[in-house]
């Protein structure tokens, strides 16, 4: 679902937004000073993914409060991940202290307590944030109510955080089937509710579904540094291992509980970016692509793409060039 308000005209575009936007999908209260709302822009995305609802929202700014009233007709009963992308955001009006949230930034809570938030640059409001509904939480525990809105301060956490979030919003966003691409969703999810809750006190690092959560975003990470370095010909368990700050033994532990060894996932991303590259540029050199993806020699690489695909990697890029 995305939705902008260039679909609206001008002189309505902020109360529609404040009255059918912001109550009716959010439930909070917006407000604009009159003689600003002219001017007034916003635009969101909304995906549903893994049994959570990740909104990406950019807007201009005003300011927002999410009252006893709008919680009591709009009750959410989610816990939130909020990701700051623009240049900064503020928090008041609850029962802990004001605080402010950097670009880049995290900070969680739960949907039904108070607070009162607004940009603090010029640029307005960009945000993603996902909420993650309460009986979908396999860890209960009262005090995940009790969660007013403070930033992430676990510099450990914040970065399986982060990778985890990235890859929920590419998740399904590739060839994969529905339904794996679904498991992967339902996992990250999960993983990024438990990482909130252990940097709030109500998981425990070493219990099962802590463990659990570390283990799939340290995953996470390991293929994204995977991806990163695919050109380097190099690129080894020692090398991920070092990145990630862990042993080679824990690196293969984590693959142990993935679908594909490491590397078996490093052969695969490499074979799957020249693809891309056949496909996408196809005056380039296939000895050219070969390198490029890390294969060490063109040999090693038709071999390797003939046994993956049934056919050399010219042919892939003639059907390629028909259509097929």
């Amino acid at each position: 679902m995305y939705w902008c308000t260039n679909e609206v005209e001008p002189q309505d575009r902020f109360d529609y937004w404040r009255e059918v936007r912001a109550k009716g999908l959010f439930g909070v209260t917006a407000e604009l000073e009159r003689e600003r709302r002219a001017d007034f822009f916003g635009e969101f995305s909304l995906r549903q993914l893994g049994g959570a609802g990740l909104v990406e929202l950019k807007a201009s700014p005003y300011a927002v409060e999410r009252s006893a009233s709008d919680i009591a007709n709009a009750p959410g009963d989610a816990i939130c991940v909020y990701q700051q992308l623009g240049s900064g955001g503020w928090f008041g009006g609850m029962r802990t202290s004001d605080f402010s949230i950097a670009s880049g930034s995290f900070a969680t809570s739960h949907t039904d307590l108070p607070y009162r938030t607004a940009p603090l640059g010029a640029g307005g409001f960009h945000l993603r944030i996902l909420k993650i509904p309460m009986n979908s939480i396999p860890a209960q525990d009262k005090r995940m109510r009790e969660l007013s809105p403070r930033t992430f301060n676990d510099a450990a956490l914040a970065p399986l955080l982060a990778t985890c979030l990235a890859d929920l919003g590419e998740a399904g966003a590739d060839d994969a089937a529905a339904d794996a691409a679904s498991v992967v969703q339902t996992s990250l999810v999960q993983a990024l509710a438990h990482l909130a809750l252990i940097e709030r006190g109500i998981v425990r690092p070493g219990s099962r579904r802590g463990q659990a959560a570390l283990r799939t975003a340290r995953l996470s990470q390991a293929r994204r540094l995977i991806a990163r370095h695919l050109q380097d010909p190099h690129l080894a368990p020692t090398m991920v291992a070092d990145l990630l700050g862990i042993s080679v033994r824990h690196l293969h532990m984590l693959f142990e509980t993935a679908e594909k060894s490491f590397s078996q996932t490093v052969t695969d991303e490499r074979l799957k970016q020249s693809r891309r590259l056949l496909r996408d540029t196809p005056e380039r050199l296939i000895a050219d692509i070969a390198s490029a993806c890390g294969f060490e020699s063109l040999a090693t690489y038709y071999r390797v793409f003939n046994a993956a695909y049934g056919m050399a990697p010219g042919d892939f890029r003639a059907k390629a060039s028909d259509g097929h």
